[in-house]
């Protein structure tokens, strides 16, 4: 049975979800330079330090602008090859080339309604989508 939430919850424990804080996704042991290089260097994001409790874990944090991209080790780690964070960006073309020229291949997929957008595959396998809404 699907249950939709159109306010927050009524009653004495009420609550409502207010923001999506970050976004988690997993990768394997010891290839945080490869998580740099893709998610730094080709898309933008700035590595953010680890909270000294979490460092030893490995991996690494990224932000861009309120966006907040968290990668855990997963030491029996599979990529998510359906389930995925869809980022919107200023110029899709340019990131299409920035990410063929890296070695990236692209995928495209069905039309999406108010968007141009494609996937691609991170260094460990898991699904990116990537997002420009189309102009009015």
């Amino acid at each position: 049975m699907q249950r939709t939430f159109a306010a927050p919850l009524k009653g004495a424990e009420a609550m409502a979800i207010l923001a999506l804080d970050h976004l988690q996704l997993a990768m394997p042991v010891g290839r945080e330079d490869e998580a740099r290089a893709f998610y730094g260097d080709l898309l933008g994001f700035a590595e953010q330090a680890k909270p000294a409790n979490l460092a030893a874990r490995g991996a690494c944090w990224f932000s861009s602008g309120p966006i907040k991209l968290h990668l855990g080790v997963d030491q029996d780690f599979r990529p998510a090859r359906k389930a995925h964070p869809a980022f919107l960006v200023d110029d899709l073309s340019i990131l299409r080339k920035t990410l063929e020229t890296a070695g990236y291949h692209v995928v495209e997929d069905e039309p999406l309604e108010g968007y141009h957008r494609f996937y691609v595959l991170d260094p460990f396998g898991n699904r990116i989508e990537m997002m420009q809404p189309l102009e009015p």
